[in-house]
């Protein structure tokens, strides 16, 4: 008797993974924008696709104050009794913003050198806003007294207002005070732990509606700026392409060699599993195992080294996200063809800085912060419909750099502790 076969289950040919999906808006995006280009009939039947792209820029900006309380919180109160931690402690926080901030500037540097965005704004990229206006003329010391000034006088008013700044170094302040109360301070830590949890299970399930929103930015954005808002979304690819190319394989291996004392080959070989996980999930937490296992066999780092800069880094080192993140706000910047000063651009930096300790380690968390960037120095989120149909893809490659820091982090510490 001829075998069975089973019947095909109905719409099995449609994307299953989110990835697929985004793929599919991304195309669909592209085709009916630059039809409707020069089509202003066509333009005008698909303008209320754009609804889509606003229902998704609004929902993120619901979600950027919980993601900072939460994530900022947790992030630093995850480093531990800074009394016990000791030295290794000191050292490992110390190495994570200092290859976070290399990463960061970086890609300040590059967007800079190679405006991927530049020339887009002359074909109707849109209007500038009055906060960014505002934000030009911004001086240090107006910026101090923002972060100084109004988080110590009124933090629930920042909070209200959505001023980034002054609610990062709340919360920051909040999670050290957290540290120093010790044992007192963890039943509140362990309230933010459970509400971290809740606002990053709402970003998944927001990310869902990330395909919609790709259809409807992309296609509003081609259909104003056509084919020139297409190359400048390949030249933003390649300027965070190269970014991330030259801190994961330049900056880290110098780093490994000169300071961890480790030939570059070695370290490179020895992590090969991590970044296979890391390129096929997009998650350092999902690669924490992976990579916890190939330091300790294949490197040579100590139990309790890893199992202390491994999880830490996790959770607080991110030099591809702080990279990609800088890189974005500028590329929108130059779209819209806003001009920041280098203190707006200082403001970049230390947001980038704080969005990448605060982002979490599942697939495209870092949307979420990098809107908390553009607030910042007041960029249109508008712009995020740009990069949005981009950002799933180079998620790969910064979550592989993000990965690549915490290994190189993991051999430092280690000849560290092997020269006290």
């Amino acid at each position: 008797m001829p075998e069975h076969t089973p019947p095909k289950k109905p719409f099995s040919w449609l994307p299953r993974t989110l990835t697929q999906w985004i793929g599919v808006a991304v195309v669909l995006g592209v085709v009916l924008g630059l039809a409707a280009h020069d089509n202003a009939a066509l333009a005008s039947a698909l303008a209320p696709m754009e609804l889509f792209g606003e229902l998704f820029i609004r929902c993120l900006k619901l979600l950027i104050i919980p993601v900072i309380v939460t994530s900022l919180v947790v992030g630093v109160t995850s480093i531990g009794d800074l009394g016990r931690l000791g030295r290794l402690g000191g050292k490992a926080v110390a190495y994570y913003m200092g290859t976070t901030g290399i990463a960061a500037i970086l890609g300040l540097v590059l967007v800079n050198l190679i405006e991927p965005g530049a020339g887009v704004s002359d074909a109707g990229a849109g209007e500038v806003p009055d906060k960014a206006q505002a934000g030009s003329g911004m001086t240090v010391g107006s910026m101090l007294g923002r972060i100084f000034g109004e988080t110590l006088l009124s933090p629930i008013q920042s909070l209200r207002d959505g001023d980034i700044l002054t609610v990062i170094f709340a919360c920051l302040l909040f999670g050290l005070v957290l540290i120093v109360l010790g044992e007192r301070g963890k039943p509140i830590t362990a309230v933010f732990k459970r509400a971290d949890a809740v606002v990053m299970q709402v970003v998944r399930n927001i990310m869902w509606l990330a395909p919609a929103g790709v259809l409807g930015l992309l296609e509003a954005n081609l259909a104003r700026g056509g084919l020139d808002s297409l190359f400048a979304v390949g030249r933003y690819c390649v300027t965070v392409t190269l970014g991330l190319g030259i801190h994961g394989f330049i900056i880290l291996p110098l780093i490994v060699l000169f300071i961890g004392k480790m030939s570059p080959r070695r370290w490179f070989r020895g992590i090969r599993p991590a970044i296979a996980v890391a390129l096929s999930t997009s998650s350092s937490s999902a690669t924490l195992p992976v990579t916890i296992e190939a330091c300790e066999d294949n490197l040579d780092v100590p139990t309790g080294v890893a199992s202390f800069v491994l999880p830490l880094g996790a959770t607080m080192n991110m030099d591809g996200t702080a990279l990609y993140e800088a890189i974005a706000a500028l590329f929108v910047a130059q779209v819209f063809g806003i001009e920041l000063t280098l203190i707006q651009q200082i403001v970049v930096f230390v947001t980038a800085m704080a969005a990448s300790v605060g982002a979490a380690g599942i697939p495209s968390a870092g949307l979420v912060t990098m809107a908390m960037v553009f607030e910042a120095v007041g960029l249109p989120l508008e712009g995020i419909g740009l990069i949005l149909a981009v950002d799933r893809f180079l998620d790969m490659g910064r979550t592989v750099v993000n990965v690549m820091g915490d290994t190189a982090g993991a051999v430092v510490l280690t000849q560290l502790t092997r020269e006290n």
